[in-house]
This record gives C-alpha cells, sequence and structure tokens, in this order.
C-alpha cells in the first residue's frame, strides 16, 4: 500500500546522484530497505533518528523512516522527500503519524515495494526534468519523415543537448545506415527485447552507438522486426529519465509497441507532402495517431501542388502548422559518405530544425 499526504517528493537534481537516508532502529525493516536500497543501485545512510548533522536530514534527496522512528523525528524541519515506511496494514493511526512528521507519502511493505524501488532508483541516477520527447511520422511514404527525425536529433546535439535518436521503424532500413554509423559498436533493439519493469537510463545511454554526439537506438541486420511493448515503455521511459531530447523516428503502421512508443511523445511532427494524395493519406494517419499523442502537428514538406501551401495543408487536417520543412537537393541524393541531415550546421533543413527547438524549448520552459 502507498498513500500520498501532502505533495509529490521533488526530483534529485539532473546530474548529482545523491544518498538516500534511512532512519529506523527495526532490524527487519531496515534489512528490507537496505536490500530494496541494493536492487536500486544506491548506497543509503542509516541513522537511529535524525541525523546530528542537520544538514544531512534536509540534503538528502529521499528520507525513509521506518515506522518505529517515527516519534523521534517529529521535531525535525519540515523538508519533501519523506517516505514513512511501516508494516501493519491495518494501523490507521500511521496517517496521523505520517501528517506529524511532514512525510509525503506513506508506504506498506512489501506491498509498495515497486514504487520504493522506483524511487530509490531515480535517486541514485540523479533525475532531473524528463527529456523533451519528440516523435516524426510520415503522412504518406516517402514523406522525409527519417531524414527529419535525423536532422531534428543531430541539431539538438549540436546545440550541446543530451539527445537520443529512437528508431521505431524495424522495416525502416535503420537510422544508424542514414548516420553513416551501421558498423559502430552499440547495442540495437533486440539487445532490449527481454527488458521488463525498469532499465537503467544511464546504463541504457552508454550502451548504445554514439554518432555525431548523439546516442541511436536503431535495428541490427538480424530477422528481429518487433519488441515487445513492455520492453518498448521500459526502454522509451528509461531515456525520457535522462534529460534533454528524445527523437523517435515512427512507422505509418500502428501496432501496440507503436503505441507505446505515442504514449510517451510530448509532441508529434507529422510530415505531409503539399499534394492531394498524401494530403488523403495523412488524413487516416491523423486520425489514428491523434487517439494517443496528446500534442500533434504537421510539418508541411514542399514542392507545393497549385492552391496549396502550409497553411492551407495544416487548415485541412485541422492540425497546428509545426512549420514548412524546406526541400534540400543536397539531401535527395545517394548518401554515399556525405554527411547525414543536419550534420552540417548550414542549410535550410538546418535553419528549420534550429528554429523548431527554439520555439518548442520556450514553449515548455526552456532548456531540459
Amino acid at each position: 500500500m502507498t498513500g500520498t499526504v501532502t505533495h509529490d517528493p521533488p526530483p534529485s537534481p539532473a546530474g548529482r546522484p545523491g544518498r538516500p537516508l534511512i532512519v529506523t532502529e527495526d532490524a527487519v525493516l531496515l534489512d528490507d530497505l537496505l536490500r530494496l536500497c541494493a536492487a536500486a543501485g544506491a548506497t543509503p545512510e542509516v541513522h537511529h533518528g535524525v541525523p546530528e548533522s542537520g544538514d544531512r536530514w534536509g540534503a538528502a534527496p529521499l528520507v525513509l523512516v521506518g515506522d518505529d522512528a517515527a516519534r523521534r523525528v517529529r521535531g525535525a524541519a519540515r523538508r519533501p522527500g519523506v517516505v514513512l515506511v511501516g508494516r501493519d496494514q491495518d494501523d490507521s493511526e500511521v496517517w496521523k503519524r505520517a501528517v506529524q512528521i511532514g512525510a509525503d507519502h506513506v508506504l506498506m511493505l512489501p506491498d509498495g515495494e515497486p514504487w520504493l524501488v522506483d524511487r530509490i532508483a531515480d535517486v541514485a541516477e540523479g533525475i532531473g526534468r524528463p527529456a523533451l520527447t519528440v516523435g516524426v511520422i510520415g503522412g504518406r511514404g516517402g514523406a522525409g519523415a527519417s531524414t527529419l527525425a535525423c536532422a531534428l536529433a543531430v541539431t539538438s546535439a549540436r546545440e550541446g543537448l543530451r539527445t537520443l535518436l529512437v528508431d521505431a521503424d524495424p522495416l525502416g532500413g535503420g537510422l544508424d545506415v542514414l548516420l553513416g554509423g551501421e558498423s559502430a559498436e552499440g547495442l540495437r533493439w533486440p539487445a532490449f527485447a527481454a527488458s521488463r519493469g525498469r532499465v537503467g537510463g544511464g546504463a541504457l545511454e552508454e550502451s548504445l552507438p554514439e554518432l555525431h554526439s548523439l546516442r541511436v537506438l536503431s535495428w541490427d541486420r538480424g530477422d528481429c522486426v518487433a519488441i515487445p511493448p513492455p520492453a518498448v515503455r521500459a526502454v522509451l521511459a528509461a531515456a525520457r529519465r535522462r534529460g534533454g531530447t528524445v527523437v523517435v523516428d515512427l512507422p505509418r503502421r500502428l501496432d501496440d509497441g507503436v503505441a507505446e512508443a505515442l504514449a510517451q511523445l510530448d509532441i508529434a511532427l507529422l510530415v505531409v507532402p503539399a499534394e492531394l494524395r498524401a494530403l488523403a493519406a495523412a488524413g487516416r494517419v491523423a486520425s489514428a495517431v491523434g487517439m494517443v499523442v496528446r500534442d500533434l502537428r504537421v510539418a508541411v514538406r514542399g514542392p507545393y501542388a497549385p492552391g496549396l501551401d502550409g497553411h492551407e495543408v495544416a487548415r485541412l487536417l485541422a492540425l497546428p502548422l509545426a512549420g514548412e520543412v524546406p526541400v534540400e537537393p543536397a539531401l535527395l541524393r545517394p548518401q554515399g559518405g556525405a554527411k547525414p541531415p543536419g550534420a552540417t550546421g548550414r542549410g535550410p533543413l538546418t535553419r528549420f530544425c534550429t528554429q523548431f527547438w527554439e520555439r518548442t524549448l520556450i514553449e515548455t520552459g526552456g532548456t531540459r
């Protein structure tokens, strides 16, 4: 059992992993809490009461107070991130004791163990603000969604943001190929097919190929063409916990795994060539994606059919206009040894991506 008493405990500042503080004299409870900390990859500090050094009480990112110690910490300074931990499911007085010590949560073991492991793991990783996650999907085949996804990711990395590019289309040929890194060392999607529960954000990032100052999760050349939805959920949640930006290149076919990816997006860009046939196809894609994504916008790509421009395409699709994606002739030629989309730092596509991030980061509260 877990329950909220006041407000949610704040996450630890990004990049500053902290040690949880355990306050208890109950040997059995302490063994359980140490076991959960070990499972979450955290080394706690243990005291029988409020630490004599007051800054330890206030600075700990998470404080786990055993129900036996509630009376001893009653006079401590109020702070967020305090969890009162007990075992007696039928003890109605536990809520009163939680209020007296200013606890954010009441948690009963063993039922609350999964929730507590997640909270401790957040502390161990130094979790801050989640990544701004942008998905890119084509309104029709050949719309240029993968090109735009790569350019957005490369531009984000060049601006100094922690960036992860996720290839969610197993039939797309591999974004690592588009980035010129098909032979780069690192894990691909099939290695995560058995993932369940929580995946460590730092471990995920370090395991992936690094190309053009960003991390890439793509596909290998094997036969695996689908990842179970729980694995997609776990991997993308881990990617988001590291902050910065996550760009997801999405297929037009929607299955359960793609639905998991869509559910974690902050913004989805529907790339639509400005032609009537593409509009008809994009309308169907928008109807399906719009049932899952909170913020779906259209990015219109030229050249334009007579009577169409970006605003007209957005009006016909009843979607907000994210912008008009310029045609960049160099990207229409075979890649060969050329640099990937957005890598030169110049050209109309780079300007589009730079302006997109500038606007979107302002909308969402600044740099993450």
